[in-house]
């Protein structure tokens, strides 16, 4: 049912996991009911992870085509981000943002360097990058429209932007919100990927319209074309800040260095939010921004006590040199083909329960007619960490140094998981999913 890792190198760690796992680790496991109960998580307790496998405290081997909900974009325990992590933690950490430091700065060059923006904003992840873009774009608003009122933030539906206050009011997911009304105001939800809606919602009053070029959370559904060609259209008329989201999508998981960037369109943003990847498993996030918004902002108007940091901005600019890599982001785009060839075999071969292929690179959904946590649950037991996207979508996130073979061995368990789905024919919708179902 499980993989027992064969490598040599693991055999005195899972020697040591086998006996802390028969002296007991139910009483370790125990202490897991002292953290907030924020999540629903699995009885597994992951110790150590290489590569693309993670092994858990029974010594188990599993095949991450989750990579901590596309954070770790090197895989586990990359050679050149211990390195640099190693460096840097017996070298400085931490000075607070009262003073420089090199690898910010650093990190900062190469992000203008190799794209829209002139000015970057580091936080520490992807929540707190879009609350300081709604922040930026109303300072933005202020400074040059003092007397227009022009505050409203408009995003899209199925859209996830966070769940701190500002991110959260802009994700239109009456699950997520309605506990925690009052949200903040002004904030408008037009159609994702209707073009013929935007100028009921984005007018002379808004100040920014925040949109992911591939949704996540909500069934990695990727924004088409016409959509945001016509969406920067009505900005630039309406005198709007564009605010990519690609907090999920960015820095090489759709085989682009950014989620944006395709061979058809060429559509830039004036904002870009940036974060799970990033620093290679290490929090940050960043708000890429032009002149026209970074002149806008001054001391005081923004800040955070941890961002920035040398530590994790070295391990940033690692991850930033590896992926930044024509034969790097080659390579994604070839596996993510063969994935999405794969998938497709599979959508043919289970007509019934998979009624859709959809994403880019190796960011990828099979949508289902059934729910999708059976299939999780049926996969992980077969030693293959897959995840949800809404109630009937089967994400996979592999990292970006996946290899054929490990597509391969992904493709098969997930047959099995289906096959096994489909024979019991418990909970099929057909179709289309129950309104019940339905992502909000």
């Amino acid at each position: 049912m499980y993989s027992i890792s064969r490598n040599v190198k693991h055999a005195s760690s899972l020697k040591s996991l086998s006996a802390i796992s028969s002296r007991g680790v139910a009483n370790a496991r125990d202490n897991f009911k002292y953290l907030v109960g924020t999540y629903v998580r699995p009885d597994i307790e992951f110790t150590h992870g290489e590569g693309v496998h993670l092994y858990d405290s029974d010594g188990r081997e599993y095949l991450d085509f989750a990579a901590g909900i596309a954070v770790n974009a090197l895989g586990h325990s990359h050679p050149a981000w211990v390195k640099t992590v190693n460096e840097y933690s017996s070298k400085l950490v931490h000075v607070s943002n009262l003073f420089h430091t090199q690898p910010a700065a650093q990190l900062a060059k190469s992000l203008v360097e190799h794209s829209f923006a002139d000015k970057v904003f580091f936080c520490n992840s992807g929540t707190e990058a879009n609350e300081a873009a709604i922040k930026f774009a109303r300072k933005w608003a202020h400074v040059n429209y003092p007397n227009h009122q022009k505050n409203k933030v408009v995003s899209f539906s199925g859209g996830f932007h966070g769940r701190t206050m500002g991110a959260l009011s802009i994700t239109p997911n009456p699950n997520y919100q309605d506990a925690f009304r009052p949200l903040i105001g002004n904030v408008h939800t037009a159609d994702f990927n209707n073009t013929e809606t935007l100028s009921q919602h984005i007018d002379s009053q808004t100040c920014a319209a925040v949109v992911e070029p591939i949704q996540g959370e909500s069934g990695v559904t990727p924004a088409r074309d016409e959509f945001l060609v016509a969406l920067r259209k009505i900005c630039d008329e309406k005198n709007v800040l564009l605010v990519f989201d690609e907090v999920q999508c960015g820095l090489g998981r759709t085989g682009r260095l950014w989620g944006h960037e395709s061979d058809t369109i060429d559509v830039k943003p004036d904002i870009m939010t940036l974060a799970k990847p990033l620093a290679g498993g290490l929090p940050i996030g960043a708000v890429l921004v032009t002149d026209a918004v970074s002149s806008t902002i001054k001391p005081g108007d923004h800040g955070s006590t941890f961002s920035g940091g040398p530590l994790v901005c070295a391990a940033a600019q690692t991850t930033f040199d590896i992926i930044n890599s024509d034969t790097f982001l080659s390579n994604v785009r070839a596996n993510g083909e063969y994935l999405v060839n794969g998938l497709e075999s599979l959508r043919a071969k289970y007509p019934d329960l998979v009624s859709q292929v959809r994403g880019r690179g190796l960011m990828m959904g099979m949508v289902l007619t059934c729910p999708v946590a059976d299939v999780v649950t049926k996969a992980r037991g077969n030693g293959v960490l897959v995840i949800s996207a809404g109630p009937n979508v089967l994400r996979m996130l592999p990292p970006l140094i996946v290899e054929k073979k490990h597509i391969d061995h992904a493709l098969e368990v997930i047959d099995n998981a289906l096959a096994a789905q489909d024979l019991s024919g418990a909970y099929k919708w057909g179709k289309s999913v129950p309104d019940r179902f339905q992502v909000q």
